[in-house]
């Protein structure tokens, strides 16, 4: 997924309480301090905002504009912009989420399904038939430059990117930022190693790759019939390349 990471970091102290964000009366300012309750008009628009994000995001990347997150959501960017006072805010918010979602899917698999193979590949068809892949947060796959580096799993491009880039699993880093990221990485860490001590995992596969699959296996097709259908047929290939083979 190429995704823009422009002042991901500085984002960060905003996202958390993005549902609280007003504006000031009279200077056009956000005060992202103010924790009032919503009014039941504000509560229904943000959830407007945040389904249509999700909706936008999921069919276009981050990289889509604010402007179309409004159209999506019937209301003007003004009001877009007064719950997240800027775009890498609501973002976080959607990434931020989507990696709780996955997180709590992968903990459910690992709890749940004895067989470590069903286990990993629960994990991936519930993430899949979600269209979490369609959000995977800019901390969790990055582009960045190709570098040595034996602990990340180099895994192919997904999307256009610049010249000599490539997709990579980017470690969780010391700051709070990631944490949520870290969680997901380690949960399905889990997954991948029970599969591969199984047997049952080619020994070449990576956390990586399993994020690449619920990345590449979720395509947004506009018939939600046609969509299903083609991300379980693409899981079903995908599934069996993970699969380790008998000599």
């Amino acid at each position: 997924m190429h995704v823009q990471d422009t002042h991901w970091s500085s984002a960060s102290a905003l996202a958390t309480g993005a549902g609280t964000v007003s504006a000031v009366p009279g200077d056009g300012r956000v005060d992202a301090g103010r924790t009032t309750p919503l009014r039941v008009d504000a509560q229904r628009n943000l959830e407007h905002v945040l389904r249509a994000a999700r909706e936008v995001f999921g069919e276009l990347g981050y990289g889509a504009p604010m402007e179309d997150v409004a159209r999506r959501a019937r209301v003007g960017v003004g009001t877009v912009y007064r719950r997240f006072p800027s775009k890498d805010v609501l973002v976080r918010r959607i990434a931020e989420e989507e990696t709780a979602r996955l997180t709590d899917q992968a903990r459910a698999a690992l709890g749940q399904e004895e067989e470590p193979w069903s286990a990993l590949s629960r994990f991936l068809r519930t993430s899949v038939a979600s269209g979490a892949g369609r959000l995977l947060p800019p901390q969790v796959l990055r582009v960045g430059s190709t570098g040595p580096a034996e602990d990340e799993a180099r895994v192919p491009q997904q999307r256009s990117q610049p010249e000599g880039g490539e997709l990579r699993l980017v470690p969780e880093s010391a700051g709070g930022d990631d944490a949520g990221a870290g969680a997901l990485l380690e949960v399905v860490g889990q997954l991948v190693e029970r599969a591969r001590a199984a047997g049952e995992l080619r020994t070449d596969v990576s956390v990586a790759d399993v994020l690449l699959v619920i990345a590449t296996a979720a395509p947004s097709l506009p018939d939600p019939a046609q969509q299903a259908a083609a991300s379980a047929r693409l899981l079903d290939i995908l599934l069996e390349g993970l699969r380790s083979r008998p000599l």
